[in-house]
């Protein structure tokens, strides 16, 4: 997801994605062979394909035979009962595609209902960059910086606390139910924030509304992998980083009156309360994750749910799949303490150890000190600052978008942290090397653009697109919570000293620092992240995370 620093006292906020693995440790990984029967051949498609009622061309190809559900995912390497994974753990691409249908399903508007959470996730995250400054004259706070970084950071406190529950809820009620549930603190939080005329009914606000883009930031990326069909899965995933993006740009756009109006930042709260009650309304009539159901015995509604969403042309080759990877559904649900087991930990620390890397990288530091390089260049308006670091993180997920089902997850992560790392020496060494001080203030400039570029290539989409991708059915709303939540509790310690660090050792060295972060997250993503695309799944699940 997209990082974005606000800042105004020692207020710092940012949101960020994780990339996470399966069951590939660093180095090799030694995973059991499971005889699992002859299989029908699999299916991948070609790179013309669309969603929703249009042909999805696809060329028809035979296995010839499948020893184990781990042999068409992972590379084997000779050596009975086990298939040794290399280090980069990719998969294997598909031997056997087969023509379809047109389907009379269609994806895309339950995409896009989910994607109003993704738009309030970056809406709560941007709108206080702009309304501090006011709301803090209105309420009286102008001179005490520690409420104002207060105001800031709470929605970070309560998004920690929104994404652990959005797992528990997702998996207890659903993932629609518990969109619904989530208009609550997020219509309550935006209304309470309107209205506040004290600091306290701010903060209270701004701790609910915390809680409900936690919530978003846990179930958004899962439901929309969980519905979307495998040929386009990525591109559909990387739309959620995409509408995270809008939704800052448009905190950025809704808060231009401001100037003018003082008292306008309360409108600009209130706004957030239309596409929070749309989000339940569209809800209402979306239907259900049929991997969800059918790991909850619901059989019959799965096939409707899959009738709605792929066509009923679908309906028998979808289920057949969604029942043989659905080991979940002959295993009790997972505790929270499963994921620390010796089964899935490996996959749960990666995805943690990603967070790290992404929150480490730089895009706090990059945006918060985005203002002042662009006024070294001469560019003094800090609203146009604002809208060209958004527009090049919008025009960089909507590359990632059209590459991901192309390219792979894989290599735009790859890509991007080369990129940021490039870009990180760029930035470092603009502000130290003399000799380049007469264009210091254009390569700065220059480095910036070119950082959040090569973020929103893959480091901002990938990893929420990943995550959901290679976690076992029954750990996937925990496992996901649990990566989100480890990423809201780094983000807030690294927005409350990261100034201290800066103060202390100067930007020059920091960024230094944060390019060498990027170059061990690139050694780090080639020896220990698997490549997803065009696999189901359950194709994944199956290789990654075996039955026992």
């Amino acid at each position: 997801m997209f990082s974005v620093a606000i800042s105004s006292g020692a207020g710092i906020v940012a949101g960020a994605g994780v990339s996470v693995k399966g069951r590939v440790s660093v180095g090799h990984c030694f995973i059991r062979e499971r005889v699992l029967g002859h299989k029908p051949a699999l299916f991948m498609p070609v790179r013309r394909f669309c969603c929703g009622g249009t042909r999805i061309g696809l060329l028809e190809m035979g296995l010839t035979r499948m020893k184990t559900g781990m042999e068409s995912v992972l590379r084997p390497i000779g050596k009975a009962g086990s298939i040794r994974a290399s280090a980069a753990g990719d998969l294997e691409d598909n031997h056997s595609i087969k023509l379809k249908e047109k389907s009379s399903g269609t994806v895309l508007p339950y995409v896009g209902i989910a994607c109003l959470g993704a738009i309030l996730f970056g809406y709560h995250l941007g709108i206080v960059n702009g309304a501090l400054e006011y709301l803090s004259q209105d309420l009286l706070i102008t001179e005490n910086a520690v409420l104002q970084g207060w105001v800031v950071s709470m929605l970070l406190a309560g998004a920690t606390v929104g994404s652990f529950t959005g797992g528990a809820l997702a998996d207890k009620f659903g993932r629609t139910k518990t969109f619904k549930l989530d208009a609550i603190p997020l219509v309550v939080g935006a209304f309470l924030s309107t209205t506040a005329q004290s600091v306290q009914a701010m903060l209270i606000g701004r701790l609910l509304a915390g809680i409900g883009i936690g919530i978003t930031s846990a179930v958004v990326p899962l439901y929309i992998s969980e519905i979307s069909p495998t040929e386009i899965r990525g591109a559909l995933g990387s739309v959620n980083q995409l509408f995270i993006c809008i939704g800052i740009l448009a905190a950025l756009v809704v808060g231009l009156p401001l100037s003018g109006n003082p008292i306008w930042w309360r409108s600009m709260f209130g706004i957030a309360i239309i596409p929070s009650i749309l989000l339940a309304l569209g809800m209402a009539i979306s239907p259900e994750s049929p991997r969800w159901l059918v790991q909850q015995g619901k059989f019959s509604e799965a096939e409707n749910a899959v009738r709605i969403l792929y066509g009923k042309e679908r309906v028998a080759e979808v289920m057949h799949d969604l029942k043989a990877g659905g080991q979940g559904r002959t295993e009790q649900d997972a505790g929270w303490f499963d994921l620390f087991s010796k089964r899935y930990w490996k996959v749960v620390s990666v995805g943690a150890a990603l967070f790290l890397f992404q929150q480490l990288a730089g895009i706090n530091a990059v945006v918060y000190y985005s203002t002042s390089v662009f006024r070294s260049a001469g560019i003094a308006s800090d609203a146009a600052a604002s809208a060209f670091v958004g527009a090049s993180n919008v025009l960089g997920t909507a590359v990632a978008s059209s590459l991901m089902d192309r390219k792979g997850r894989k290599s735009l992560l790859l890509i991007s942290f080369m990129g940021m790392a490039a870009s990180m020496l760029l930035l470092s060494l603009s502000f130290t090397w003399k000799v380049l001080a007469p264009y210091s203030g254009t390569l700065a400039v220059l480095g910036t653009v070119l950082y959040v570029l090569s973020f929103s290539l893959g480091a901002g989409p990938v990893p929420a697109l990943l995550l959901p991708e290679i976690f076992a059915s029954r750990i996937r709303a925990k496992a996901v919570a649990l990566s989100l939540g480890m990423h809201w509790i780094s983000n807030f310690l690294i927005g409350l000293f990261f100034l201290s660090v800066v103060n202390k050792f100067g930007i020059s060295i920091v960024y230094l620092g944060f390019s060498t972060v990027c170059l061990l997250a690139v050694l780090y993503i080639a020896g220990n992240v698997v490549e997803t695309k065009g696999r189901s799944l359950e194709e994944i699940e199956l290789a990654l995370n075996p039955p026992l």
